[in-house]
C-alpha cells in the first residue's frame, strides 16, 4: 500500500489524483464517471481523502454536522466552502422539494436545503453506499475539504477565493498552488491544464486531498472535530485536514 488518492467531485463525475506515499513519483491524474470507478483506480491505496461529506445524522442541529460546526469558523472568509449538510433521510429524498420537506421535519431550528448542496446529493449517496456495502473501506475511505487542507498548510486564511462569481479566480488558484508546491507536488503538474470533464479548481482539491490522505496514512492528519459522533451506520463525522 505505497499509494495514496485524493478525490473532488467535477463535472464529469470524479476526478482522483494518486500519489505516492513517499513521494517518489509524480501523482497521476484520471477522470471517472463514478466512485465504484474511483475505488476500482484506487485498490490498494493505504488511505483515499474524499471531498465529499460520510456520516449522515438522522437530525441535524445549529451549524450542521460536528466536522462542520469545528472547522468553519477556522477558515474566515472562506466559512461558505463549508456547508451544512442535511439528514440522512433528506439526502436520500428523490427531489429538491421532496428534500427540503424532509430537511425541514429534521433539523432544529427547521432549515431548507441549499441548491449547492442539493446537486451534490447523487455524488454523497454514492460514497455511503459504497461504504455501507463494503466493511473494509471505512477504514482507507476519509471525509476531507480542500479549504480546510490549504488553511492547514497556509497557517491560516487563505488570503483569495478559488473562484468569483462561479468563474476560477487566478490569485485564489495561484494561491492555492503556491501552497501544495510547498507541500511537495510538482509546480509544473499543478500549472498543467486539467484533465477533460474538471475544472482548474477542481484538479488542486483533488491534489489538496491527496495532501490529506498522505497525512492521514502516516498519522499526521487532523481531525475536525477530535472526538467525531458516529451516524446510525456506524460511519464517523469527521473532517480530516
Amino acid at each position: 500500500m505505497d499509494w495514496v488518492a485524493g478525490v473532488d467531485g467535477c463535472p464529469a463525475g470524479w476526478i482522483v489524483a494518486l500519489a505516492r506515499l513517499d513521494g517518489a513519483a509524480e501523482p497521476r491524474i484520471a477522470v471517472v464517471p463514478t466512485f465504484a470507478d474511483v475505488l476500482a483506480a484506487a485498490p490498494s491505496c493505504a488511505a483515499i481523502a474524499v471531498d465529499m461529506p460520510i456520516g449522515l445524522p438522522e437530525r441535524i442541529g445549529p451549524g450542521g454536522r460536528g466536522p462542520e460546526r469545528a472547522l468553519r469558523p477556522l477558515l474566515g472568509a472562506r466559512q461558505s466552502s463549508v456547508f451544512a449538510v442535511p439528514s440522512r433521510r433528506a439526502v436520500f429524498e428523490a427531489d429538491y422539494r421532496a428534500a427540503c420537506a424532509a430537511a425541514l421535519a429534521t433539523s432544529d431550528p427547521p432549515r431548507m436545503v441549499s441548491k449547492q448542496c442539493y446537486f451534490l446529493f447523487p455524488k454523497i449517496r454514492e460514497v455511503d453506499t459504497a461504504l455501507r456495502a463494503d466493511p473494509t473501506l471505512p477504514a482507507r475511505l476519509f471525509e476531507s475539504h480542500p479549504e480546510g487542507v490549504f488553511m492547514m498548510l497556509n497557517g491560516g486564511p487563505l488570503a483569495h477565493p478559488k473562484k468569483v462569481k462561479s468563474r476560477p479566480f487566478a490569485e485564489g488558484l495561484a494561491e492555492r498552488r503556491a501552497l501544495l508546491a510547498r507541500a511537495g507536488l510538482p509546480p509544473g503538474l499543478l500549472a498543467a491544464p486539467p484533465p477533460r470533464g474538471a475544472g482548474p479548481d477542481d484538479l488542486l482539491d483533488a491534489f489538496a486531498c491527496a495532501v490529506a490522505a498522505r497525512r492521514i496514512a502516516r498519522g499526521e492528519a487532523r481531525r475536525f472535530p477530535d472526538n467525531p459522533e458516529r451516524d446510525a451506520h456506524g460511519l464517523p463525522m469527521v473532517i480530516h485536514a
